[in-house]
């Protein structure tokens, strides 16, 4: 039932970015070319020609924006979030509509002139296009947001829920539904026989019942949906239960306890026909994983490109002043808790832990020569890792990476440490733009990469991108 009124939604939301698309792709050309505000000098092309591009729309806009999780329906996501994952979307769209143009274009490029020039369009023409889109995607998403939202408030369109079991798992299930309305289900109560008398109800939700009065609370609520969030020793009752819901047509769930312990979304596999659970899934896989590469890729790529001089002015200035190689290399903990081996510019003197072993680094440590000094105010010593980045040791954006020895200390000290390591560590990550950075609360850390795991997207990606960035700008730790 969840996913039935999560795909009406997601229904809506497609056919809405469509629409409000086509309408922005319709303005912009009208923008260009039938008003005053731009001049034409090179005459007008039909609105035909414009249209050869709707099928690449209607192919990359619902393809892109589930790439960049515009159609999970998390109400946990900011919409700062929400439009930078629009913008790289629509982004990545129009990149894509032009190279498919420009590829027909040279192909038809010695065919007649009717059939090359349908493949021109202006430029201009796009660029009003991504601002009218974006604007228009944004405005459309908060009137649909707010209208559900209203709709919910007036009690219209709830489903009613309701949960076998008031313990900590039934209290945590009825919490997910209280903090995700966006579904639009309502929890009417809890069924549980050993917390009666002595619980008043959790977040103004009562017990209604005992388990063996299910059938009478079932009618005499409208319930919709039964919740069964017992013990797995209550496994007897568990299946009466779901063979009650199969007699009445509810549709039942079951909510596992253990995986109230597991941080990483588990995932259902099929063997043979058996459905198994997996506790370990990789929390970005399958397309996601695919966009997340490819943008590592390119981006790496290009940087390295563009810092190639201001790298080796950077090189010589280390051998200038100091003895040693110009490259540090250190190992470090990454993906499914694997080593590496970790890029960047020396930043110390030779054997500056030859007497103390690993430490943490401070501010103003005595180790640090001079051009390192500087190098750490902004970051510089780190950005070799572009290296190990287009090498796929590490991503552009994901949780730091620890050296063995104090990976081996947090994993004993702190719980659900080695989750971290169910992605790439990355260059930047959420810790580091929210000021856990270097030799802070470890604990902090965790919650914050863990955060990141949870609610990964592409959009996430870009807004720590951009928050790294503009940290290094005004010259302050991140």
């Amino acid at each position: 039932m969840v996913k039935q009124q999560s795909r009406v939604w997601i229904g809506v939301y497609v056919i809405a970015d469509l629409l409000t698309t086509f309408a922005a792709f319709a303005l912009a050309y009208f923008v260009r070319f039938h008003t005053d505000l731009l001049s034409v000098t090179k005459g007008v092309n039909p609105f035909t020609q414009y249209l050869w591009l709707l099928p690449l729309i209607l192919l990359f806009w619902p393809a892109l924006f589930y790439l960049h999780g515009l159609y999970s329906l998390k109400r946990l996501r900011s919409r700062t979030d929400e439009l930078f994952s629009i913008v790289w979307a629509v982004a990545m769209g129009t990149a894509a509509m032009l190279f498919v143009a420009l590829y027909a274009r040279v192909y038809y490029l010695y065919g007649p002139p009717e059939v090359s020039g349908r493949y021109e369009y202006s430029q201009l023409v796009l660029g009003l296009f991504v601002g009218f889109d974006v604007f228009g995607l944004a405005l459309v998403r908060t009137l649909i947001r707010s209208e559900r939202e209203a709709r919910w408030r007036r009690g219209l369109g709830l489903r009613n829920i309701l949960i076998a079991g008031a313990g900590q798992l039934g209290r945590t299930v009825a919490d997910k539904f209280i903090d995700h309305q966006e579904l639009g289900f309502r929890v009417v109560g809890f069924l549980d026989d050993r917390l009666r008398g002595e619980f008043s109800g959790h977040r103004g939700i009562p017990i209604v019942g005992g388990l063996d009065e299910i059938a009478d609370v079932v009618e005499r609520m409208t319930v919709d949906s039964l919740y069964i969030a017992l013990p797995l020793e209550a496994h007897k009752r568990i299946r009466e239960l779901v063979a009650f819901a199969h007699r009445e047509a509810l549709d039942a769930k079951v909510a596992w306890d253990y995986l109230t312990d597991v941080s990483i979304r588990a995932g259902v596999e099929d063997l043979d026909g058996m459905p198994i659970i997996s506790l370990s899934e990789p929390p970005i896989r399958g397309w996601n994983w695919l966009a997340k590469r490819i943008m590592d890729v390119v981006v790496s790529s290009a940087l390295l490109l563009w810092l190639a001089i201001p790298f080796a002015v950077i090189a010589l200035l280390i051998k200038l002043t100091s003895k040693g190689p110009v490259l540090y290399k250190q190992q470090r903990m990454g993906l499914d808790g694997k080593p590496f081996v970790i890029f960047k510019f020396r930043s110390m003197y030779v054997d500056a832990e030859r007497d103390t072993g690993p430490v943490w680094a401070v501010s103003d440590d005595p180790r640090r020569t001079p051009v390192g000094r500087f190098m750490r105010r902004f970051s510089i010593d780190e950005l070799p890792q572009l290296l190990n980045v287009l090498r796929g040791d590490m991503s552009l954006v994901g949780p730091r990476p620890e050296r063995p020895a104090f990976v081996k200390e947090f994993k004993e000290r702190i719980p659900q440490y080695m989750l971290r390591h169910k992605v790439k560590c990355g260059m930047t990550g959420w810790a580091q733009v929210n000021g856990w950075r270097g030799n802070t609360s470890i604990e902090k850390r965790i919650e914050h990469d863990l955060y990141y795991i949870q609610n990964w997207s592409l959009g996430l990606d870009v807004k720590i991108l951009w928050r790294t960035w503009r940290a290094v700008l005004h010259k302050h730790a991140y």
